[in-house]
């Protein structure tokens, strides 16, 4: 009895179940909505089509006919046509996506003369220089908060801008395109950015590849002045012919031409910069106001009273020397008496300060046009020397004495870093470790701690040495490292550096080991 009086129960709430299914249903169909179902649609052309199926379809809610932007989508097609799959550039400047508008109070610039000299560098320049409250702000921030560092930009431009010039020329860019590398990277050859764009224009590696800059273990071109101009100068060369607008150019520049294409749909068509910027990204809505505002600076610097310093070097006062073998920065430092400082400087792109000798491949060393002669004059000794250097780097190089047996050296007239170091048979990098020397500049009567090497005997037993490690940075030796890869790993480290930091002579490492990798 009890199992019949169950299978009734159940069969009448299922009935009565299904009839309110049907009531329901009923309803739906007379407010014109449709009714869930477990099935999943896919994206269809990009558009993220909503997981309902109408059913019947009122004449309210018949499919739209979408239309795309056509120039926002014949540019699209166009940078297909290039082959354009990532972006290429990134900022290395936060505080361009955190760009204040708010008002600044700098009554020694009044509104009335900045529109005047805006509409002056609006007639001169290619831009679209128009005033505007936030651009107002924008500069007047510079002027009151950034101006030592302005200052200091202004003495290096004197080194980079004729350098750039001359490859924006060759290519037709609008020499104002110059400010754009203060933006990017604040004229440091060697800046890298949060996702690994490097260099004065900011190249991310696959890209700076494309466009024929080489990056090896040794080189990397994207840190070249020249070389990186030259393709930056290509690409942005590109990029006008897509836009046929250099404000939209530079806001592709830096944040990619499919952004730039889908802030012109969002925008409702609008083609000009200043109409599409809130749809576009935060760091790339700051890109042109700092670049205009930069260029404002520069152009009316001496209207501000802007005292820049003077430069260490003009470009003109410089030459390359194509090299014949492989030789290092501190080896030229040391045989043609130049601060290795002002060797970085001048070859940024040598990322171990060694300067390889690979065939087909054209590297130059840059000198102060003072030492070429020198150099040039020299080749012959200054290429064994080198080879000599590189030979005993290979074999295990003799001990040094340990501390109790240090030498003392008072700096006489005419010493030189160069000089001391083959006498007591070290190297210049070595003399300036030990006593912490930041250059190579000496004065007459200064001490400096010598540990010279054991000459009176061939062989000399080796001995451990302890490395002091405590307060410094250091890396454990993983299995398949290399003293070249853990000198990759820690930027502005080379080889040398760990060999001397550990006091070890060969480039055979131990798994678990622990090196410093850090003064």
């Amino acid at each position: 009895m009890n199992q019949k009086l169950f299978i009734l129960t159940f069969v009448s709430l299922f009935l009565c179940g299904l009839c309110f299914a049907q009531e329901e249903q009923k309803k739906q169909e007379t407010k014109g909505d449709s009714i869930v179902v477990p099935k999943t649609i896919p994206k269809i052309d990009g558009l993220k089509v909503v997981n309902k199926v109408i059913s019947p379809v009122p004449d309210s809610l018949a499919k739209p006919n979408l239309e795309d932007h056509q120039l926002a989508a014949e540019i699209d097609q166009k940078w297909l046509e290039e082959l354009y799959s990532n972006s290429l550039y990134d900022t290395i400047y936060k505080s361009i996506s955190t760009l204040e508008y708010s008002e600044v109070y700098y009554p020694e610039l009044p509104t009335d003369t900045l529109k005047k000299r805006l509409n002056e560098l609006n007639a001169r320049t290619p831009f679209n220089i128009e005033y505007n409250p936030s651009l107002e702000n924008v500069i007047k921030s510079y002027l009151k908060k950034r101006r030592r560092s302005m200052e200091k930009l202004m003495a290096l431009s004197d080194y980079y801008f004729p350098l750039f010039e001359s490859e924006l020329d060759n290519n037709n860019i609008p020499l104002e395109i110059k400010y754009l590398a203060i933006v990017e990277s604040a004229l440091k050859p060697r800046a890298k950015s949060r996702v690994g764009a490097t260099g004065l224009w900011q190249f991310m590696f696959a890209t700076g590849k494309e466009y024929g800059l080489d990056v090896s273990s040794y080189v990397d071109e994207r840190s070249d002045p020249i070389k990186s101009t030259k393709a930056a100068s290509e690409y942005l060369a590109r990029l006008y012919k897509i836009f046929g607008d250099w404000d939209l150019a530079l806001a592709a520049y830096n944040s990619g031409p499919g952004n730039v294409s889908k802030a012109i749909r969002r925008s409702g068509g609008y083609e000009n910069y200043w109409n599409i910027r809130p749809h576009l990204p935060r760091e790339t809505a700051g890109y042109l106001p700092a670049f205009l505002a930069t260029m404002y600076i520069f152009e009316y610097a001496d209207e501000h009273g802007f005292q820049k310093g003077k430069p260490e070097f003009r470009y003109m006062e410089t030459d390359t020397i194509h090299v014949k073998h492989m030789i290092t920065l501190d080896q030229v430092s040391e045989l043609l008496e130049l601060p290795m400082e002002e060797l970085q400087f001048l070859n940024p792109s040598y990322k171990l300060d060694i300067i390889p000798f690979i065939k087909d491949e054209n590297y130059t060393l840059r000198l102060p046009r003072h030492a070429v002669g020198k150099f040039v004059a020299n080749e012959a000794q200054i290429y064994k020397y080198a080879k000599d250097e590189f030979d005993k780097r290979e074999k295990a190089l003799p001990q040094f004495f340990e501390s109790d047996t240090k030498t003392r050296y008072r700096v006489k007239s005419g010493d030189y870093l160069g000089k001391i170091a083959r006498k007591y048979g070290v190297r210049v990098s070595q003399i300036k470790q030990w006593n912490g020397l930041r250059s190579n500049n000496l004065r007459i009567g200064q001490r400096l701690t010598i540990y010279p090497r054991n000459t009176a005997a061939r062989v000399v037993k080796k001995e451990t040495k302890t490395v002091i490690t405590k307060g410094k940075k250091t890396y454990k030796v993983l299995k398949g490292d290399s003293l070249w890869s853990i000198a990759e790993k820690f930027p502005g480290v080379s080889i040398q550096n760990i060999k001397d930091w550990n006091d070890i002579s060969s480039t055979k490492l131990k798994i678990g080991m622990t090196l410093v990798v850090s003064q």
